[in-house]
């Protein structure tokens, strides 16, 4: 039987490449020969342990954020995905169980059995591969399977789902409109997504923030739309913001960050009976000091946002098939799927390296 790799967390920060069989493929599934994967920012939460709803069923392959070709799909698959074998496809991030109340109810991105790729299935017993950081993933039957372009550079393409699909749906439920000033805090991967899909959704200024080491980020900022940049070390955001809105302040602040300054800010820089989405994680047992009364006083609507499903992904793929905006260029750094490890740790930051926004492993 043929063998594919993987490379598996067994445990916090136990990751080791393995070789597992490639399954046999039904009527209903098929299988995906994987070309690249994103390493989230959230997997290096994943990598240490320090990130989850629930327990880690180790072993588990990482990696949600997936591009690859079809290699062998069944006959039912294929019908209801729309794709045949030798299509390029992303997969979404979510599997769901079919049967749960937000999965009844098509938030299958919720799903209260957590089925999702890359996350918290695990790879101890066949299909085994149920994770990007894999030369393999296992399209089971309730996969969310897209065709998307061959002519699409793959880091373009990796960037649908999640970190596009991500922003656009984080500002539908914010109730993005025409005409909107919005502020978005990190120059990070979804910070830049998030001006993409700010102005496409119609806002007439975009603001984002960002340090002194941000060059690189805040140059793309502006490519992709951003009027102002506003480096943090340098200036007050809300003294920037209340002179660019001339008093007004943001319809709306997304905080991409994780650091709970962002949440604290993010209530100075929002104008009353705006909306402040918070899709950054900030550690599962922080707790974030707010000016409740602030809240109250201002009518200010707080919102948690998760993750991409069926509705932001199309979009994202039209938008990205486009070519209307270069976002490959967040990917900076590409990495083997030998070196899953290390793209993990650099992510993370612990190990150090020169302007460092997305970083991709290649199968």
């Amino acid at each position: 039987m043929r063998k594919g790799k993987a490379a598996v967390l067994e445990g916090p920060r136990r990751m080791s490449i393995m070789e597992y069989d490639i399954p046999d493929i039904g009527s209903e599934d098929g299988l995906l020969k994987i070309d690249m994967v994103g390493v989230c920012g959230g997997d290096p939460g994943i990598y240490n342990g320090t990130k989850s709803r629930a327990l880690r069923p180790y072993p588990i392959i990482m990696g949600h954020e997936i591009i690859g070709t079809i290699e062998k799909i069944g006959q039912n698959a294929a019908k209801r995905h729309g794709v045949t074998e030798g299509d390029r496809a992303i997969v979404e991030f979510a599997i769901g169980c079919g049967n749960c109340y937000p999965c009844i109810t098509g938030k299958y991105n919720l799903c209260e059995k957590f089925l999702s790729y890359g996350t918290m299935i695990s790879c101890k017993e066949p299909p085994h591969f149920w994770g990007g950081y894999a030369e393999y993933l296992y399209l089971a039957p309730r996969s969310k399977i897209h065709k998307v372009s061959k002519d699409l550079p793959l880091e373009a393409g990796v960037l649908i789902s999640a970190v596009l699909s991500n922003a656009i749906r984080w500002l539908k439920i914010g109730g993005i409109s025409i005409g909107h000033t919005v502020v978005i805090e990190g120059p990070g991967q979804q910070g830049l997504a998030g001006i993409i899909a700010a102005n496409e959704a119609g806002a007439s200024c975009v603001i984002i923030t960002g340090r002194s080491h941000h060059e690189l980020r805040f140059e793309l900022a502006r490519e992709y739309g951003a009027q102002y940049c506003i480096d943090v070390e340098k200036e007050n955001p809300i003294e920037a913001v209340k002179e660019i809105t001339k008093g007004k302040m943001a319809d709306i602040v997304m905080d991409t960050t994780g650091n709970p300054e962002g949440a604290i800010n993010a209530l100075n820089l929002v104008k009353m009976n705006g909306v402040i989405i918070l899709p950054g994680l900030y550690g599962a047992k922080t707790e974030v000091p707010l000016l409740l009364d602030k809240i109250v006083f201002n009518e200010i609507k707080i919102l948690g946002v998760f993750s991409h499903d069926i509705t932001s992904v199309i979009p994202a793929i039209t938008l990205v098939e486009s070519r209307k905006y270069a976002i490959e260029k967040i990917v900076t750094h590409r990495f083997s799927l030998e070196e899953a490890e290390k793209a993990v740790q650099t992510m993370g930051r612990e190990i150090k390296t020169e302007n460092l926004i997305k970083a991709v492993i290649i199968s």
